[in-house]
């Protein structure tokens, strides 16, 4: 077959929508299986996997098949015409040499649309369509966004979802237990309760992603009517850049407003973007007056984004915005172990308990450590054991704490610097200087300890995550105006090394 193909990085633009196509439709079709034309396809196929990726593949190539070879033409089968016209012109360029290098310079391709006509008369229609027509338009760096309006694409069109963000494989804990009931709610009844928009706010690493990509792999798999799209805040604005630069905002615009769930990550990124935000303003108006589900995801609360208009921020208030904070020990252990386990491991406890208690601040390093030391065994014959554990922690930015930080420590030094009794820190006054000095206590140990906020008020006489969340609060803005507060976080802040 020759010298195997060049890999091509192709990144297409927003193509220009063909006219439709004339149509020539023969009534009954021979399907039969031509071993050449499939071993010569074959051939055709691994060369543009090894060019496009999997996901491309599997959603554009992997659902065609080789009917016949005659003459120098190849006739594939695709399930509709929007197919051909997406593989066209997106693949022109891949598709041309790979024909050529396979099956010879004076080789054609045909596609052959097999549509279904149910138990009619003509149970079997095919159209048959010319390949390799045109090149595609000029790219720009950008891959396009499928902007149809035809019914037969809905199954088609990529939703950008990673299968492996399920429900199933994301650990669930204190730290993020809100998050997930609120997740599967929206997952159970997409639109249709009042967490919409659901906003999921927290910092890098701790699954935000995982977990807004989750609820659209679980709608995906139990609502297929539904159509489900993820993106992220800067792919939608180079998407709508390019849109404007082709001439397709309208496209660009009903393609978004044809979603019925539609998942935003990092939208933080928006700042400062004024027509991308205008543009999804609208969007967003048009999608909650038609009650499809929005799922939004950032780095902060909504209400803390700088350089986004106060319409959005006003918008992804009107749901509900809960927290992801970062795992406790108990769910860093948890997660240690399930992993461990999907990737055929097993780690010994005091391995999995000092990678738990070292490598608290974020899910994804606490992953990252454990490949590591995973790595280090399976690949260097290295032993399962604290010493390997100790030598990878020392390489991520989390340094091994001289001595472990309790929150009895910040108690007995928040109440002997404010003179109170720790029964007095723990109860149930209201005096003021005794809700201060508690406030600073609860400010403190969320500032220097990995608890989520559960555990924390579980510290201070059994109170809810709410008055832990309303005293850090309190706090910072203590901080801002209150030399006394201050000069109390500054001192005790250095008594503990921070």
């Amino acid at each position: 077959m020759g010298k195997a193909l060049e890999t091509f990085n192709l990144f297409p633009s927003l193509a220009e929508i063909k006219k439709p196509i004339k149509k020539h439709t023969i009534d009954t079709v021979e399907l039969t299986d031509d071993p050449k034309a499939i071993e010569l396809w074959d051939v055709c196929l691994q060369l543009i996997k090894d060019n496009i990726g999997d996901q491309m593949f599997k959603t554009w190539f992997a659902p065609t098949k080789a009917l016949r070879w005659q003459e120098d033409v190849l006739v594939i089968s695709v399930p509709s015409q929007f197919f051909c016209e997406w593989i066209e012109e997106h693949y022109f360029t891949l598709l041309r040499k790979v024909v050529s290098q396979v099956l010879g310079s004076k080789a054609r391709l045909q596609y052959q649309v097999v549509v279904d006509k149910g138990k009619s008369s003509l149970e079997d229609r095919a159209i048959t369509l010319p390949a390799l027509r045109n090149p595609p338009a000029p790219t720009s760096g950008q891959a396009a966004l499928p902007f149809i309006n035809t019914p037969q694409a809905v199954q088609h069109y990529p939703t950008y979802l990673n299968p492996r963000y399920i429900f199933d494989n994301f650990i669930r804990g204190d730290s993020n237990q809100l998050a997930v009931s609120a997740a599967l709610a929206v997952s159970d009844s997409p639109g249709k309760t009042k967490f919409n928009p659901l906003c999921i706010y927290g910092g890098t690493g701790l699954g935000k992603t995982h977990l807004i990509q989750a609820i659209g792999n679980h709608i995906v798999q139990n609502n297929r009517n539904l159509r489900v799209f993820y993106t992220n805040s800067e792919r939608f604005t180079i998407e709508y850049v390019n849109a404007i630069q082709n001439n397709k905002v309208n496209e660009f615009t009903n393609f978004y407003r044809s979603i019925d769930v539609l998942i935003v990550d990092d939208i933080q990124f928006f700042s400062g973007k004024e027509k991308t935000q205008d543009n999804f303003f609208h969007t967003f108006n048009a999608l909650y007056q038609s009650g499809k589900q929005i799922i939004l995801s950032s780095d902060k609360p909504p209400k803390e984004l700088r350089g986004v208009d106060e319409r959005l921020l006003s918008r992804f208030q009107w749901g509900l915005t809960v927290d992801i904070q970062p795992p406790d020990y108990e769910t860093r252990l948890a997660i240690i172990q399930r992993k461990s386990a999907d990737e055929g491991f097993e780690v010994s406890a005091p391995v999995a308990e000092y990678l738990a208690r070292n490598i608290g601040s974020s899910v994804r390093e606490l992953e990252g450590a454990l490949i590591s030391v995973l790595a280090k065994v399976s690949l260097d014959n290295r032993e399962m054991s604290l010493q390997l554990a100790q030598e990878v922690v020392k390489g991520y930015s989390q340094t091994i704490p001289q001595q472990s930080l309790t929150i009895d420590d910040i108690k007995k030094a928040v109440a002997s610097y404010f003179k109170f009794t720790l029964e007095a820190l723990e109860g149930k006054t209201r005096k003021h200087e005794i809700v201060l000095a508690r406030q600073v206590a609860m400010y403190l140990t969320k500032q220097m300890t990995q608890l989520s906020l559960k555990s924390i008020g579980a510290n201070f006489g059994g109170r809810d995550h709410t008055t832990v969340l309303h005293s850090c609060e309190m706090i910072e803005n203590y901080l801002k105006t209150d030399k006394t507060v201050q000069t109390a976080i500054e001192h005790l802040s250095k008594r503990f090394g921070y």
